[in-house]
């Protein structure tokens, strides 16, 4: 095995970070495109130092004629390095991103819940990290958008999701695999400038590298990663508050509680209360109306959230009744 300077990265980053622990089974997702590609080279290679029991799993989200000619090319890979493979298809075509991304991760999960895997492991990247802070930003978002992937979070009970290669660029990533001779598979769709993401890496990311600064994805990857750590502590103080505020009881907050601390961390107690009550994640709209009560006169009240849930004020409490 010829060992780089990716290698020696990636292994420093397992272990600094702790995102894997020795002899674990990782279920690794594999496309087929440079990055997952990539991904699964590093492991393999970084296997023997770890006793990990490596799996690759590849999901057909059938929104391509070649769909099929692309899962058998990364069966096909699996076979030749002796790697388990397995492999999820849509019922029908899924055309749009959030649609298959949701059913991909919940592909992921149901193969790693079956099989055993703790760990599900993809091969996001600092540029994927750009992006997603970009397209959220775009759609208005507060902190925790801006740093949506994160190294390291639990996917489902028992199964947590990793992603060792955000400190890598694509233009890295890419490299490894030319040096390596790695066969990629052109995803098509990568070039279709009908899906947002693909307009901000074909057109805005190239704009702002040449009329702004040339290392553009690495400073908007570090600005994520300062994020993500901001918004840990925040989310404990708020946890913190919120049980302070609920004094043991649910659906019911200490309205002088919660006005000795500052907006933010009202906000996201709001949010936190809003997310358990809610089938959807809360609009910026919706914490600021339960947010409101916090300073409302008494026996004010919103109107109903998705599923009827209402909000009043008694005195000191706000009071969340679940229709």
């Amino acid at each position: 095995m010829v060992w780089t300077s990716l290698h020696a990265k990636i292994h420093g980053t397992i272990r600094s970070r702790q995102l894997f622990e020795h002899h674990q089974q990782l279920l690794v997702a594999v496309s087929g495109g440079q990055d997952s590609l990539c991904l699964i080279k590093l492991l393999s290679d970084l296997q023997p130092k770890w006793g990990w029991k490596l799996a690759i799993a590849h999901c057909d989200h059938r929104w391509r004629p070649d769909s099929q000619t692309n899962a058998d090319h990364v069966e096909n890979l699996a076979k030749s390095w002796g790697i388990p493979f397995f492999l999820q298809t849509a019922n029908e075509p899924l055309n749009s991103e959030a649609a298959a991304r949701q059913w991909r991760y919940q592909a992921l999960s149901e193969i790693a819940r079956e099989y055993q895997y703790d760990c599900v492991i993809t091969g996001h990247t600092a540029s994927d990290r750009a992006e997603t802070l970009l397209y959220n930003l775009i759609r208005g978002t507060g902190a925790d958008g801006l740093q949506a992937l994160s190294w390291k979070r639990p996917l489902i009970d028992g199964v947590v999701l990793v992603r060792p290669l955000l400190e890598l660029t694509r233009t890295q990533t890419g490299q490894f695999c030319q040096d390596f001779q790695l066969p990629i598979w052109e995803d098509s769709t990568n070039q279709d400038l009908k899906y947002a993401r693909n307009r901000i890496r074909q057109e805005l990311l190239p704009y702002l590298q040449e009329n702004f600064n040339p290392q553009v994805e690495s400073a908007l990857a570090q600005t994520a990663e300062l994020l993500q750590a901001e918004v840990e502590y925040l989310e404990h103080v708020a946890q913190q508050l919120r049980e302070e505020a609920m004094n043991g009881v649910s659906l019911r907050l200490n309205r002088r509680v919660l006005q000795k601390a500052p907006i933010a961390l009202q906000r996201r107690v709001m949010r936190q209360v809003l997310q358990e009550i809610l089938e959807i994640a809360p609009s910026f709209e919706q914490i600021e109306k339960l947010t409101a009560l916090v300073t409302a006169p008494n026996r004010s009240q919103t109107d109903p959230f998705p599923g009827g849930a209402i909000a009043h004020v008694e005195g000191d409490w706000i009071v969340l009744l679940i229709v």
